[in-house]
Order: C-alpha cells, then structure tokens, then sequence
C-alpha cells in the first residue's frame, strides 16, 4: 500500500506542477476508484485547482432523449454499471458480480483497510442487499456476524467508502415525533437486491443521492438524502433537503392505484413544499396536493440526472 501512496503523490505532484505552469491554457480530466479517496487524505493539497465531481452508476434519463419501459427494465434487472447494463445478459451479468465481489473484498479491502476476519466481511456483503429498505438493524448484524457492534459499524464504514452501499439518516420535523438514530441502506448497485420492490426503492435512492451529489458538485448547495419515520411506524421514503431545508419528499410503490398515507399525514405537519409517490405503474394524478407520478415521469420533471 505504501508504494501506492508514493506513486498518488508523484502523480499529485506532476498534475500540480502542470497546473501552476500552465493555468487556464490547459484542462486535465482525471478519472479514479475509490482508492483515491484514501491517498488523497495526505500529502500537499490540490484545493483552488480542481473540482471534484462524483461519477454515478447510470440513470434512466442517460439512457436516451426518451427511454421507455424496455429501458427501464433493463436498468432494474442488469443494475446502472455500463458494461452489465449495455450487455444485457445474465450470465455475464453472474460473472461480473462475482468478480466484483472479489475485487472489492479481496483486493481493494484486504489492500486498503487492516481486516483480518475477510470471509465474515464476504458473508456481510452478501447479506445487506436484503435489508435495503427496512430500518437496518446492527444488532441483528451484529449477532448474525458474532462480532462486536463496533466491528459492525466499522465494516458497514468500510463498505461506505468502497462505494458498496450507503446509509440515508432520518429527517425529523418539530411538529412530527420523527426516529432520530435509525438508518436505512441502500446499494450502489441495485441490481443485486432480491425482491422486486426494494430493489425499485433502491434505484430511486440512488436516482435522488445522484441528484444531490450533482447540485453539491456543480452549484455549491449542501445537499442531504433522509428518510422521514416516526415513532407510530408512519414513513415516506426519502426526504431531499437543500441548505438544511426540505424541498421535497418522495415515496415509492410497484403499482399507481393506493396513495401511502403517511404523505397525507406528513403534508400537515411537516414544511414539506412538495410530495411524490412514484410507481411503475400506468396511471399518473393529484390527490390531496400529492402528485402520483410514473418514475420517468418523476425524473423528467425534477430533471433528474
């Protein structure tokens, strides 16, 4: 790992020194993993040079001026990374999977991070995209794995960086008696979640941390991906806040016909501007200031990344 560093600080230096000769007259595009994020923790800074934007697995909008339901499929079953999407097959879709799994665990961690306990760290990769959508409980990771609560999270951080899963934290209102510590997951690849309607959830989890990495990146904002839940179960999915304050909520469901409840609920409580419910189903209306929106849709009128 060492000689990785010294080979990210000669490069480091090279781009600067090429920078502060040239200025304005010359452009670099650099591209890297999610090992540049840990080299790039030392060493001389490269601030007032560059501007670091966050490359995304693909979203439906990328896919064309007008992406139908053929698109769309294709993106929930083959996941947003180009080559298993543009290959559409399921046996190079397997083969792909298993070899990112190997490269992530065995190559970028065992490289990256001291862990010695790499098959438990294997069984927790295999076994979080069943818990995408649900309040996810470290507890019950925690007696699954037999391991500390503190090696839970620390492995659930390392996954974090390796750009594996995220976490969305909870939003809480003033009028609502909003959960304060729990957290949901969610993966950078949705195609690995099982069931049909987390894995739907999943994707719109990502379409939405897309879109606040791309304002963040582009326009300066502080952006924050949240959840809304409270104490009585009542949920909406995510919650989207710019500079600390919400611009619109959203939730997800496979069909168009029955509106969540809890949008109703939130709506006269919260100072929520706007809520979505979102659907892949065929019908698209207003009820009670919640618009129902097919996905595409959705994107489009957000202009969704």
């Amino acid at each position: 790992m060492l000689d990785e560093i010294h080979k990210f600080a000669r490069w480091r230096n090279l781009v600067k020194g090429f920078y502060d000769k040239n200025k304005t007259s010359i452009s670099f595009l650099i591209t890297g993993s999610a090992r540049l994020d840990y080299y790039s923790k030392g060493g001389d800074s490269l601030h007032g040079r560059y501007h670091y934007y966050r490359l995304h697995p693909l979203s439906l909008r990328e896919l064309g001026e007008n992406p139908g339901s053929e698109e769309l499929e294709g993106l929930l079953r083959f996941g947003g990374f180009p080559e298993p999407y543009f290959r559409a097959e399921e046996r190079f879709w397997r083969r792909w999977q298993r070899e990112r799994m190997q490269r992530v665990i065995y190559e970028d961690i065992r490289d990256l991070e001291n862990v010695k306990e790499i098959s438990l760290l294997e069984l927790l990769a295999t076994e979080l995209p069943n818990r995408v959508g649900s309040p996810l409980s470290v507890k019950k990771l925690k007696e699954l794995l037999e391991v500390s609560h503190a090696t839970v999270e620390r492995w659930l951080k390392i996954f974090e960086r390796m750009y594996y899963c995220f976490r969305v934290p909870p939003y809480g209102s003033p009028r609502v008696r909003a959960v304060k510590k729990e957290q949901k997951l969610y993966m950078w690849d949705w195609s690995i979640v099982p069931e049909h309607g987390p894995r739907f959830e999943n994707l719109v989890a990502s379409q939405l941390l897309k879109f606040c990495h791309f304002m963040e990146d582009t326009e300066g904002y502080h952006m924050e991906l949240r959840f809304l839940r409270d104490t009585d179960k009542r949920e909406v999915d995510f919650v989207i806040l710019r500079d600390c304050q919400p611009i619109f909520a959203v939730e997800c469901k496979t069909g168009d016909k029955n509106v969540n409840p809890a949008l109703f609920y939130f709506r006269e409580r919260t100072h929520i501007p706007r809520f979505y419910q979102v659907h892949l189903g065929q019908r698209e209306y207003m009820k009670d200031r919640v618009q129902v929106l097919h996905f595409k849709t959705f994107c489009n009128e957000l202009s969704l990344p």
